[in-house]
C-alpha cells in the first residue's frame, strides 16, 4: 500500500494499549486526520519528539483497508514545539490553540490558511515567548472564528475594536507593539471564545487557564 508524505501538525495525542497512541494531526494536503502510531510510547521508537502537541513534521502514514484510522509509520521533525514548553504562558496558550484546532476543524478537508494561521501563531510564541502568547491566542482565536465562517459583527469596546481591526488586516509578527495587560483584549477574547464553544458544542478546557494566565501582573 502507498505511503503518504505531508506536512503536519500535531494536535493532540491519546495513550493506546500498552505502547501506541491514537494521534490527531492536521495535515496540510488533507485537513485533518487521526491515526495510530504503534510503539509510539517506548523509549526507542520512530517518532521520537515529533508526537508532542503542536510538532510540525512530515508525517510518513498510509491507510490500510476497511480502516477508520490511518497506521503512521514514521515522522520527520521540521519545527520543535520545545520552546513553547520552556515557559508557562507560552505551554497554556499552544493548549489553547491545539484544542480549539482540534474541535473546530473538520475531518478531512484540507485549509491552507488555517495551517498557515497555526504556525504564524506558534512561531509568534517562539520568537517573543511569554510577551507574545497572550497576543497569539487572541489572534489565533480571532482568525480561527474568521476562517471556519462564523465572525459576526462584534460588539466592542474602543480598545478591543482597534485591535480586533488591525488583527485582522496585520500579520501577528507586525502588529502595534503593546504590553498586554490583564484587560487587553479581555472583551474580545470572551465573545471569540464563546462563539467557538456554541459552534463546537462544548467547552474548551483549556480556557481557565488561559484567562489566569491573562490576569497575571
Amino acid at each position: 500500500m502507498p505511503v503518504r508524505v505531508s506536512e503536519s501538525i500535531i494536535l493532540r495525542t491519546y495513550p493506546l494499549r500498552e505502547a501506541d497512541l491514537i494521534v490527531s494531526f492536521f495535515t496540510r494536503d488533507e485537513g485533518k486526520l487521526r491515526g495510530v502510531a504503534r510503539r509510539a510510547r517506548r523509549p526507542a521508537n520512530r517518532f521520537g519528539s515529533g508526537m508532542e502537541r503542536l510538532s510540525y513534521v512530515n508525517m510518513h502514514y498510509y491507510l490500510r483497508e476497511n480502516r477508520e484510522l490511518m497506521t503512521l509509520d514514521s515522522c520527520d521533525l521540521v519545527r520543535s514545539q520545545f520552546p513553547l514548553g520552556a515557559e508557562y504562558s507560552t505551554s497554556v496558550a499552544g493548549d489553547f490553540i491545539a484544542e480549539v484546532a482540534d474541535h473546530i476543524l473538520p475531518a478531512h478537508e484540507a485549509n491552507e490558511r488555517m495551517f498557515r494561521l497555526i504556525l504564524a501563531a506558534t512561531g509568534h510564541m517562539m520568537e517573543r515567548g511569554a510577551a507574545g502568547a497572550i497576543e497569539a491566542a487572541t489572534y489565533f482565536a480571532l482568525w480561527s472564528v474568521r476562517l471556519s465562517g462564523f465572525l459576526p459583527e462584534l460588539e466592542l469596546e474602543e480598545q478591543d475594536h482597534a485591535i480586533a481591526t488591525e488583527m485582522l488586516t496585520t500579520p501577528v509578527g507586525k502588529l502595534t507593539a503593546r504590553e498586554w495587560t490583564p484587560q487587553t483584549a479581555r472583551g474580545l477574547r470572551r465573545q471569540l471564545i464563546q462563539l467557538i464553544e456554541d459552534h463546537i458544542e462544548r467547552r474548551i478546557l483549556s480556557v481557565r487557564a488561559l484567562e489566569g494566565l491573562a490576569a497575571i501582573p
